[in-house]
């Protein structure tokens, strides 16, 4: 048996049961681990430490590659593609990678959400002064 550095080790699925109408074959429904990391519900403490083990796993390897697949298999994280990313978003945000950080990425999100904000209550007042503008046009009919 070689290195646990030499290739990724695919995590397969777990099956959980069966289909009804199809016994023989096995259920699409997938047993959840502590830490789905495909439905984003994964603790930023995980985050942290697999980007920790990854940096301190680096120089053992050839490449980056297998050090991810190996620490996303010692920590239980399904797709070791998620850890890459994670790798690369940690170097961008300590500045050792080009790119836009965290941190600016929050504030481009929150920018954009005011902004369709002030779009919305700009279109609501331009209505509003229409409709009095056109109060105003109409003649004034006293009784």
């Amino acid at each position: 048996m070689g290195s646990p550095f030499g290739r990724c080790l695919a995590l397969r699925v777990r099956s959980v049961g069966t289909a009804p109408e199809f016994p023989e074959a096995p259920s699409r429904e997938r047993k959840m681990e502590p830490w789905d990391v495909d439905r984003a519900i994964c603790p930023p403490e995980l985050r942290e430490r697999a980007v920790r083990m990854v940096a301190q796993v680096r120089t053992e390897c050839p490449s980056d590659w297998p050090a991810i697949c190996a620490v996303a298999h010692k920590l239980g994280i399904r797709s070791a593609e998620t850890l890459r990313k994670w790798v690369r978003q940690a170097e961008v945000d300590a500045g050792t990678r080009p790119g836009v950080s965290s941190e600016e990425s929050a504030e481009i999100k929150r920018l954009k959400r005011e902004n369709a904000e002030l779009r919305r209550a700009n279109e609501i007042l331009k209505a509003a002064s229409a409709f009095f503008a056109a109060e105003l046009d109409r003649p004034q009919t006293h009784s």
